[in-house]
């Protein structure tokens, strides 16, 4: 069985709203002031390395779908490569290469994708799946690069839930100019 990974790049508060610059939100690009470090890149890489499939939201994939294609390189290629699935119930056609929509139930899909996979099955950003996910006990592991930053406002990666959800610090380690990168994983019982 496969395992679902979630990786994400959050502020100190907790916001994972475009860190890459795509969107109109006012601190767009936000990761980009913030050095990680080659240790922080090769963490990035290796993780790609390690990478099945990629899931994602439809708004995280409409963001890499509109860039990832043109990207070359040893990261570009692996990305490009990879099968994608993305949750949506609008997609009726998705254009980058290997990509699959799931529809319908979130969990139900997810599940059988996961029974399916032998690898890693990664999710980037999609902060609405990750909480679906979350709330579902769907995530083996989550990844978070914590930027030294108060963001103030955005989109939370966290949202409401009904249970409480116990992690385990499997790793921690500090890359670049402060940027922590903590691995957690299921917590047993």
């Amino acid at each position: 069985m496969g395992r679902i990974v979630v990786t994400e790049f959050v502020s100190l508060d907790m916001v994972a709203e475009d860190p890459g610059g795509d969107s109109n939100y006012k601190h767009a690009g936000w990761t980009f002031k913030i050095e990680q470090g080659q240790e922080g890149a090769d963490f990035k890489l290796q993780e790609t390395r390690d990478t099945e499939a990629l899931l994602l939201g439809r708004v995280t994939y409409q963001g890499f779908a509109a860039v990832w294609p043109s990207v070359t390189g040893e990261f570009g290629d692996m990305f490009n490569g990879l099968p994608k699935y993305v949750v949506s119930s609008t997609l009726d056609k998705a254009d980058w290469n290997n990509t699959t929509i799931l529809k319908g139930d979130v969990v139900k899909e997810v599940s059988k994708l996961r029974q399916k996979a032998r690898g890693n099955i990664v999710v980037h950003g999609s902060t609405q799946l990750v909480q679906t996910l979350l709330a579902n006990d769907l995530v083996d592991e989550l990844r978070l690069m914590v930027f030294p930053v108060v963001l103030g406002s955005g989109r939370r990666l966290f949202g409401e839930m009904e249970d409480l959800k116990r992690l385990h610090l499997a790793e921690s380690k500090t890359v670049g100019d402060g940027v922590l990168i903590l691995i957690y994983r299921r917590a047993a019982g």
